[in-house]
């Protein structure tokens, strides 16, 4: 099997992936190799192209890249996409010899049916997954016959968002293999004038900086990128490649203290307003703590670091607050405090004390916060002009007080009444994402997820950099004379410095060369107000001869605006306009070919000779799907958040349930766990040795009450010259809830449900049905567990001969299905129920050829870690199947939670 792998990222990646297929024979297990001898002549990447044209801030990326097959076998050639998440996909073609497969745009229910019927028919979906931060990934594969080529090409746009001053273009370059003709190409055009321009790269060598063409003119900026196979290379001998890192290109635009910059193109106008050299408006903020057990740890240390930090960053004459919670309310002051050097201090010092303790009661704490802020602006002792805003930080799910999240989100929104902003930090992936987006919108503020990694402090006080300093309230931007329709939104509660106000619209007479345009804002000694006209003619006078860049960018920039801010009101609405929003966002979606949440884009594949006609679908994630659960309808539409960098994923045995990440987690030998990702095709192994007797906690969901404890023993005797073995023994099974407790050990199992007692043994097979749970016993061999509703997991016996001088019967345990665990469920492998970030890089030759060794970022820390593999004994109990995986050393350390010795319980139906 060949395989040849090309990935670079404009805020996406290109990735050429080939796997030869004999004719007439199927495909084996699909591998990607790096080198390992493959023939270099079989398939070569002639090109790989991003074309990046920005207009206005409107950004339009064509990505292309194009492989020929030498070989006189046919091959699987694939090509993955990573685009910016806040992206809209808007076009996707295949080009295979002169024949071009163009993708459609259809209603998501539509292709939904669609890929129904591919999927009855037993052809495959096409995959979208989130990819880290920042980007999802869109992947697909097509068979090319011996001496054919194919090209791709795909087309994404999205609107540049300026953060902190600036916008950027992040191109994240990892080919693995070198390129023919490689060329990454950046074009902006900036009416208002650049201001500045950097660049900047991880892999950037005084060999390589030569190789950037950087050209700025006053409005117009070139940035290209194109070495040659040669330059690519890490040494003149070998095929690596240098090109292997981050390239970004930050921009900002020249202001002034005007009305802002208007473009009027083709019968649409955008309106660009952020003036310069405001004076900064006092601000009064509540900071809302969650205090929770789940905080414990890493993550209330970065909270408590970050908060610090910003107190530090307050303004003399801003005022604060603080709330921390659990399930009781705890607030520093009962009111405001001015940010004196003093007050300062003593907020320090009741940071410094926060622990993280019980439950998760958000509603109580939100409004608390909302009630210092509103009784401290009743008693007028609060600056005028002054920005009020509550920014809540949270990792979980409310489980005290008032749970019903509908409910939490009505109570917050009358307590705040359009006084004040709302702005949600979700730590991590246990949060609710969309419950705290819908309630900061419904407030006028945002939410932003806050990543569990060693960054996580820096990430908070970056937020909080991006509001530290309003500029403006209640700005209103107005265009007199009525010659405007289908206009965003344009009132905004506050504009803050380094950010900007973007409005667009449509004229309703296409001859209108010149706009009218009043600003009106509340600023800080005085009402803001600014009047002023633009005219149509500016736009083609400035670029002449980039006649049509794409010339309607203004009007895909106003649907791309519209649809955005439509989904948003549809998220947030509080009436029964729902349906009508998002008919009308659907339509605009289709109108403008946008792959957004309402849409799918359906690629038929050609049919060939080894295979039939095939359907893949291309979704898009929200940011609450990003995290570990399943999309709709595509099984493998599943929102990992994985850091991820190509290496060699040499195959996994993979459950793959319809609807849910059928996560495998097992522990089974002497004992060893496997933690099996097959959406990520991946998997993660660790081994826990301690003595023979020991009782550790696999599994507790507080909510449902289900525990899984397990008890190790050792070895009859010692082998000479080895050392000892420890194997689980026996399992504890509880469900509070259902009232059942099962006992597995070598002999027997016992089985408890509301005090009713059986024994069932392993001698025969069996079943056993009670009201809220199956057992089916299979002979010597195995037994399934089935608990309505819930959880469905296989013990495995493992026999020994009895007369085995040293090794004795012992025990495995396997999950089948688990989705109906909490997000609270812990334990040594529960903890891993709902994914797990990882990045690995730097692979290395390990002490065995075989088992490469690699450095892995996962948790916040950095380990080494080893490719290999340990045995899943579910189908053959005698000799196993090999699960490749990363294999983390020392106990699990870095990648479980705390130590192995933490899951140590005192009985084997026990939690503590």
């Amino acid at each position: 099997m060949s395989g040849v792998w090309i990935s670079l990222l404009l805020c996406a990646c290109v990735c050429v992936s080939t796997t030869t297929q004999q004719q007439g024979t199927p495909a084996a297990l699909h591998q990607h190799h790096h080198h390992h001898g493959q023939p270099k002549q079989q398939i070569e990447i002639h090109s790989v192209k991003i074309d990046c044209k920005v207009a206005s801030r409107f950004a339009h990326t064509v990505m292309t890249s194009t492989a020929l097959n030498k070989a006189n076998v046919s091959q699987e050639v694939s090509f993955e996409v990573e685009l910016p998440k806040t992206a809209f996909i808007t076009n996707f073609s295949m080009k295979i010899d002169g024949e071009t497969y163009n993708g459609e745009v259809k209603e998501k229910e539509k292709a939904k049916k669609q890929y129904e019927k591919a999927v009855s028919s037993g052809q495959t979906a096409g995959l979208v997954k989130a990819s880290g931060r920042k980007m999802e990934k869109f992947s697909v594969s097509v068979n090319i016959a011996a001496g054919s080529n194919v090209t791709f090409t795909l087309t994404y746009e999205e609107l540049l968002q300026r953060r902190l001053g600036k916008y950027e273009i992040m191109i994240r370059v990892k080919p693995t293999d070198l390129v023919q003709h490689f060329e990454i190409v950046a074009d902006i055009y900036e009416p208002q004038g650049i201001a500045f321009l950097d660049m900047n790269a991880t892999f950037i060598t005084n060999d390589l900086l030569p190789l950037v063409d950087k050209t700025v003119t006053d409005k117009m900026a070139h940035v290209s990128f194109s070495p040659t196979l040669d330059q690519q290379r890490k040494c003149p001998d070998c095929d690596g490649s240098l090109i292997d890192g981050d390239f970004f290109l930050t921009y900002d635009v020249k202001r002034d203290q005007g009305f802002g910059d208007i473009q009027i193109v083709n019968g649409y106008f955008v309106h660009f307003f952020a003036p310069a050299d405001l004076p900064r408006l006092p601000k009064n903020v509540v900071f809302v703590i969650d205090r929770s057990g789940s905080m414990h740890g890493n993550k209330m240390k970065q909270t408590t670091e970050a908060l610090l930090t910003i107190l530090d960053d307050l303004y003399e004459e801003d005022h604060f607050g603080l709330v921390t919670f659990d399930d009781e309310i705890e607030l520093w002051r009962p009111s405001l405090s001015k940010a004196t050097p003093t007050n300062i201090k003593e907020a320090k010092q009741f940071v410094s004390s926060i622990t993280a303790r019980h439950m998760t009661d958000i509603n109580r704490a939100v409004t608390r916060a909302v009630d210092m802020l509103t009784t401290a602006k009743e008693n007028m002792s609060l600056p005028n002009n002054s920005a009020s805003m509550v920014i809540l930080l949270t990792d979980g799910e409310p489980t005290a007080g008032e749970q019903r999240l509908p409910t939490i989100q009505e109570n917050v929104h009358n307590a705040i009444d359009g006084q004040m902003s709302l702005f949600c930090l979700g730590f991590g992936y246990d949060v609710d994402y969309p419950f705290l987006d819908v309630m900061a919108k419904q407030n006028d503020g945002l939410a932003r997820r806050i990543y569990e990694a060693s960054d996580a402090t820096l990430q908070l006080q970056d937020f909080y950099e991006e509001v530290a300093s309003p500029l403006l309230l209640e700005v209103n931007l107005h265009y007199p004379g009525n010659v405007l329709n289908s206009l965003t939104n344009s009132h905004f509660r506050q504009l803050f410095n380094g950010s900007e106000v973007v409005v667009a619209g449509q004229l309703n007479d296409f001859n209108v060369y010149n706009l009218l345009i009043e600003v009106s804002a509340q600023g800080l000694e005085e009402q803001f107000v600014v009047r002023g006209q633009a005219n149509s003619e500016e736009w083609a006078v400035m670029f002449p001869e980039q006649e049509y860049i794409f010339g309607d960018f203004t009007e895909r920039l106003w649907a791309y605006l519209t649809i955005q801010q439509l989904l948003d009101k549809r998220d947030k609405c509080l009436c029964e306009e729902s349906e009508n929003i998002t008919a009308e966002a659907l339509e605009l979606s289709l109108r403008y070919n946008f792959v957004t949440p309402l849409t799918s884009m359906v690629v038929t594949k050609p049919q060939t000779e080894e295979k039939p006609e095939d359907t893949l679908i291309a979704n898009k994630l929200t940011e609450g799907q990003r995290e570990d659960i399943s999309q709709d309808f595509d099984g493998d539409a599943v929102g990992y958040s994985m850091l991820s960098r190509s290496y060699p994923a040499l195959g996994v045995i993979g459950l793959k349930a319809p609807l849910y990440p059928a996560l495998l987690l097992a522990a089974d030998g002497d004992p060893h766990f496997i933690i099996e990702l097959p959406d990520q095709n991946d998997a993660l192994c660790f081994n826990i040795n301690d003595k023979p007797g020991t009782i550790f906690n696999l599994v507790r969901d507080p909510l449902t009450g289900f525990i899984v404890n397990g008890q190790t023993i050792g070895d009859k005797n010692l082998s000479p010259g080895t050392t000892a073995h420890s194997y689980f023994g026996r399992f504890g099974i509880i469900h509070k809830e259902f009232g059942i407790r099962v006992m597995v050990t070598t002999q027997d199992i016992t089985v408890s449900e509301h005090g009713n007692q059986g024994q069932v043994l392993w001698t025969q097979t069996s079943s056993v049905k009670g009201v809220n749970m199956d057992l089916q016993v299979s002979k010597d061999h195995s037994l399934t567990v089935s608990l309505r509703n819930s959880v469905k997991f296989v013990i495995i016996l493992h026999k020994v001969w009895k007369k085995h001088p040293y090794h004795q019967d012992y025990l495995g345990f396997y999950t089948l299905d688990s989705h109906q665990f909490s997000q609270s469920v812990h334990g040594l492998i529960g903890q891993f129920f709902h994914g797990v970030n990882f990045e690995v890089s730097d692979l290395v030759e390990g002490q065995d050829p075989d088992k490469p060794d690699a450095t892995m970022f996962v948790k916040g820390h950095t380990l080494k870690v080893t490719r290999g593999w340990q045995r899943d004994f579910r189908q053959d109990v005698k000799n196993g199947e090999n699960v490749p995986c990363w294999f983390i050393h020392n106990n699990g350390t870095g990648l479980i939670d705390g130590v192995h010795t933490d899951y140590i319980v005192s009985g084997i139906f026990s939690t503590v």
